[in-house]
């Protein structure tokens, strides 16, 4: 089937991915050879680009389907990786405190990562299928409201608070976009932050070896990171360091000191401060900007698609993006609480990297219908003119 009558994707959404994918791949590089250089100074980034050649294969693969088939499996991609969350709990793997993860071998595959998709293609799928009858609480807006919970349920005990929090928001959002009622959403999220203090309060006490909560510390750590500088305030110390040494030009490309075995996760979690450290006030501004044109470009797409399924979903995928990416910049930067949540693209990470391809790839097949779509009334203007 040809382009023309399939309709071209959006060469500037596929061309940003690429260029983000690509600075990743040099940052995690940047980040990480100093921490094998032992064993293997291009460990993380072989890795690193096996997965993003893995990832841009999906992505052509994804978008080279019409939408209208790719949205028959919507719901059966939601269900696969509702079960994924569900086994992880019993066959997983432990690592820094939370249960989320497969592993074979040198292999891992993070079930959350792919389920935050699929939580969105259920929501897709769903709402319009509903249609006016989602404007009502008990028939139309409780049993999503029930598949939602249950998907966060899932996650917080994999004590995942952060990826919880990301996949709650987005949905809540992509159900205001669908239509739901205003007084329906404002009562839930007074029921919700009434929830949320109630679990607080009870963090707050001691538990039974008489330490505080893990994220109890976390939070308290935030706000004062120099009463414990070198337990729980450690990471986001040494992430200001990175920051501030790095000024308004940088240091330099790989000429970052605290990757050097000082800040933790430089190739994950704090790669933006590796960023920062080595290009500067500058480069991290400009690597900002594109990212903003990324989401900006993505959200266009998303918006001018004519099927509800393709806005919701559109729109679920860029959020999904935006609140990572700010939950990931906020710890580092130090203006929220640190949560372990990578940056798309950017981190190193095989399920993050694959996952965020996956998505891309939805919204390149959703762009190739709105051209296709814009092309057809083109066409038949022109014929009507001629």
């Amino acid at each position: 089937m040809s382009t023309t009558r399939r309709g071209t994707p959006d060469f500037i959404l596929l061309f940003l991915t690429i260029a983000l994918v690509g600075f990743g791949l040099v940052m995690v590089f940047s980040a990480s050879y100093s921490i094998t250089y032992k064993e293997d100074p291009l460990l993380y980034t072989k890795k690193q680009a096996i997965f993003a050649a893995l990832g841009i294969a999906v992505m052509f693969v994804v978008m080279n389907i019409p939408f209208a088939t790719l949205k028959k499996w919507f719901v059966p991609f939601f269900l696969f990786t509702f079960l994924l969350l569900v086994l992880v709990l019993i066959f997983g793997e432990e690592a820094n405190g939370a249960r989320s993860w497969f592993r074979y071998g040198p292999i891992g595959l993070q079930p959350t990562e792919l389920a935050k998709i699929g939580l969105l293609a259920y929501l897709a799928t769903i709402i319009p299928k509903k249609g006016e009858k989602f404007r009502e609480f008990k028939n139309g807006l409780l049993p999503v409201l029930i598949v939602v919970g249950a998907v966060c349920f899932l996650i917080v005990l994999q004590n995942d608070l952060g990826s919880m929090m990301i996949v709650f928001a987005t949905a809540c959002v992509v159900i205001m976009i669908g239509g739901a009622r205003f007084s329906h959403l404002f009562a839930l999220a007074g029921a919700a932050a009434v929830v949320a203090g109630g679990a607080i309060i009870r963090e707050l006490f001691f538990n039974d070896n008489g330490q505080k909560s893990h994220h109890i510390r976390r939070l308290t750590s935030f706000l004062d990171p120099w009463k414990d500088a070198q337990g729980d305030g450690y990471h986001l110390i040494q992430s200001w360091y990175a920051l501030g040494h790095g000024g308004l030009s940088g240091a330099g490309f790989g000429r970052s000191i605290q990757k050097l075995h000082y800040l933790p996760y430089a190739h994950n979690d704090f790669i933006f401060a590796v960023i920062g450290e080595e290009l500067g006030f500058i480069g991290a501004s400009i690597f900002l900007l594109v990212y903003l044109l990324f989401l900006w470009r993505a959200l266009l797409v998303a918006l001018r698609c004519q099927d509800l399924s393709g806005t919701l979903m559109g729109a679920g995928i860029v959020m999904l993006f935006f609140l990572q990416a700010l939950v990931n910049l906020g710890g580092v930067t130090g203006a929220i609480p640190i949560t372990g949540v990578t940056l798309p693209f950017i981190s190193y990470g095989g399920s993050s990297l694959l996952s965020s391809m996956f998505a891309v790839g939805i919204l390149l097949c959703i762009s190739r219908e709105n051209n296709k779509l814009e092309k057809q009334k083109s066409d038949g203007l022109s014929a009507v003119t001629s």
